[in-house]
């Protein structure tokens, strides 16, 4: 992975509480063995009319016109709540989200989405309400990211966020749990070296 450290585009709203995994990405499409293909069924029951996903639900934000191609997601506070399972920020990056902005996220989520290299912001339930309003008033309003100063700038409008230091250097220098053993290779083959052959 590359790493994360701005990111830049247009936003999708999701004016929603209390989104779950569930909702993200259903049970049923759980039976990939790779993390890609899941983004065409990211909110199967709000996108699609029918069980196929051959008709799109037009009255969805994801489907309207002015929010095709946005690459940042605006919802509300608990998002990934319910279940653990990884597969809904493979679904939500496979779909082409690289940063979600809410005012807070299920524990598990928030994890699983640093470890997928989708930068979860949290800002103030008043921040998003504002953010809201001008995406509303423009829906191609410009947002700009920047992960090392902490910041979310929309339009002329400019919110900090907190991250712990940890997850914004795993981001940073694009690392999962995987990487970040690896980043100590050197001292555990130093102490590999030093313990007992019997060991």
């Amino acid at each position: 992975m590359s790493g994360i450290s701005e990111i830049k585009g247009r936003l999708a709203p999701l004016d929603q509480a209390n989104v779950d995994t569930d909702q993200i990405i259903p049970k049923q499409f759980l039976t990939g063995i790779t993390r890609k293909g899941y983004g065409k069924h990211l909110f199967h029951d709000w996108r699609y009319l029918d069980t196929n996903e051959s008709v799109l639900n037009p009255e969805f934000s994801l489907n309207k016109e002015e929010y095709q191609g946005a690459n940042i997601l605006l919802t509300r506070q608990n998002f990934g709540c319910g279940s653990s399972r990884e597969h809904a920020p493979w679904s939500l990056g496979d779909y082409g989200f690289e940063a979600i902005i809410a005012s807070s996220y299920a524990d598990i989520f928030y994890s699983n989405c640093i470890n997928n290299q989708i930068l979860p912001v949290k800002l103030s339930e008043v921040d998003i309400d504002t953010m809201f309003q001008l995406l509303y008033d423009d829906a191609q309003i410009a947002v700009h990211i920047d992960l090392p100063n902490q910041s979310v700038l929309i339009g002329t409008s400019k919110f900090a966020f907190e991250i712990e230091a940890q997850h914004k250097h795993n981001l940073l220098k694009g690392l999962d749990a995987i990487g970040q053993t690896l980043e100590l290779s050197d001292k555990i083959e130093i102490f590999e070296k030093k313990r007992a052959s019997w060991l």
